[in-house]
Order: structure tokens, then C-alpha cells, then sequence
């Protein structure tokens, strides 16, 4: 094998036993079901938020993925042992954004968004990205008050639009 091919060969296969280092670091152990709140916690870490549930119970927030593109909330009842974990950055979940909800009921539903802006009318948008071959975003737009006004659009995640060249004078 000529050496230029050799070389080429093995930087594909470091790149590619790099790539599967860096995926199996982002999976998370699997939970069982009764496992308490710190038993959860010990497995998985830290959330990065907390939510209450409307049965009293409590729902941990755990986004990962590459660019923020996963979200699983684990919940607990109201003992604090774990009842389920889902991954909720899909069209299934945004399909429960409703109007009239409230930005801690989105919140709940969806986790923390990948950025938020804000109008000239002081009104909100969220957008969450999610696995999807069109490369698109969900978006959620609030009233001034944080109330759910238009929910259920998918324009073009920014990450995937192209850039133009750089214009030479």
C-alpha cells in the first residue's frame, strides 16, 4: 500500500474511533424503574432544570445531542421515584403545544429552548431544534404576558442556511 493511502487510511479510522469515543460518551445509563430521585441523579447527573408536575410529582431535564437536538425528561412521582424517561424534541410533542398556554407549561412540555427572540412588540419566540431531514426548527411565539399565540412553525434553522462568500472590493 503506498504511503500516502496508508496515512489516509489511518486518520479515517482514528476520525472515526474518535467519533464513536465521543457518541458513547454522550449516552446515558440506563434507569430502572423505583430508582430514587438520587439514584437518578447519581446515573445521570445534574438536570439542567426541574419542573413540577401537575400530580405533584417532579420532571428532570437532561438536553444533549449534537447542537441541543435532544431533550429527555425523566420523571418522578410524587415519592420521588422514577417513573419514565422520553426524549421530547419531536413532532409528536410539539403537536401538544397548544394556544393559550402558559411559557412554564411550554417549558415542562418541551425543556428550555435553543435561543429565544424578541420582537419590536415585545413578543417572544422560542425555537428548539430537533432531528428532521429538512434541517428546521420549531418555534412557539408568546404574547408580552407569556401566553402561547402561535405555536407549530417550522422555518429553517439558521445553522443550516448557507453563507454567502466573502465579496472581495
Amino acid at each position: 500500500m503506498p504511503e500516502r493511502l496508508r496515512r489516509y487510511v489511518c486518520s479515517a479510522a482514528l476520525r472515526a474511533l474518535c467519533g464513536l469515543a465521543l457518541l458513547s460518551g454522550c449516552a446515558l445509563p440506563p434507569l430502572q424503574p423505583g430508582m430514587t430521585e438520587a439514584q437518578v441523579l447519581r446515573s445521570w447527573g445534574a438536570p439542567s432544570g426541574r419542573h413540577a408536575l401537575p400530580d405533584g410529582g417532579t420532571r428532570l431535564e437532561y438536553p444533549s445531542g449534537p447542537y441541543g437536538k435532544v431533550t429527555w425528561m425523566v420523571d418522578l412521582d410524587v415519592q420521588g421515584r422514577y417513573q419514565r424517561a422520553e426524549q421530547v424534541l419531536d413532532e409528536a410533542h410539539f403537536l401538544k403545544v397548544t394556544l393559550g398556554m402558559s411559557g412554564a407549561e411550554v417549558l415542562r412540555l418541551l425543556g428550555r429552548p435553543a435561543d429565544r427572540l424578541v420582537d419590536f412588540r415585545r413578543r417572544q419566540t422560542w425555537y428548539w431544534r430537533y432531528e428532521n431531514m429538512l434541517c428546521q426548527w420549531f418555534g412557539v411565539t408568546f404574547s408580552p404576558q407569556g401566553i402561547v399565540i402561535e405555536g407549530g412553525h417550522y422555518p429553517i434553522d439558521p445553522i443550516c442556511e448557507p453563507r454567502e462568500p466573502p465579496r472581495w472590493r
